[in-house]
């Protein structure tokens, strides 16, 4: 299970270290493709494998259901870790999370997103306790 927020920096060629806790029983390769929200998810084998089987069992005659296809297996990339314990993300993709430099790699159970830090900043603002448990309400949480 991946937990924490961790912020690390892309290099100039697009490579980002790997928390040490995310890469701990893991193998060495890694699926990352488009999420929703503007991040990007990057899943272990089985968690991916998990998710295309999911996916393929979508009705194929359901517009939407290829169009989900398309947006998140038509952007993945397998994506394997080097010797320092990086992995490079394509061009492509950086673009579309806008990860320039400063990103932020959140562990949420059976994935982890990534993230441009300013857009987390933006996006998942949790200072307001309150505000967001009225949000929240109704979950069943």
């Amino acid at each position: 299970m991946f937990t924490g927020e961790y912020h690390h920096n892309l290099d100039a060629k697009g490579r980002m270290i790997i928390p040490a806790k995310f890469r701990e029983g893991q193998s060495d390769t890694f699926w990352v493709t488009r999420s929703l929200d503007g991040c990007l998810s990057m899943y272990t084998p089985d968690g991916w494998q998990e998710l295309v089987n999911k996916l393929d069992s979508l009705q194929f005659t359901s517009t939407k259901a290829r169009m989900m296809k398309r947006f998140i297996i038509g952007s993945s990339v397998q994506c394997d870790l080097d010797k320092q314990g990086r992995i490079l993300i394509p061009q492509v993709l950086r673009k579309t999370a806008g990860l320039d430099k400063d990103v932020t790699l959140v562990g949420v159970g059976d994935h982890v997103e990534i993230w441009s830090s300013e857009s987390w900043d933006a996006y998942n603002n949790f200072d307001d306790p309150e505000a967001l448990a009225a949000e929240l309400e109704g979950l069943g949480i």
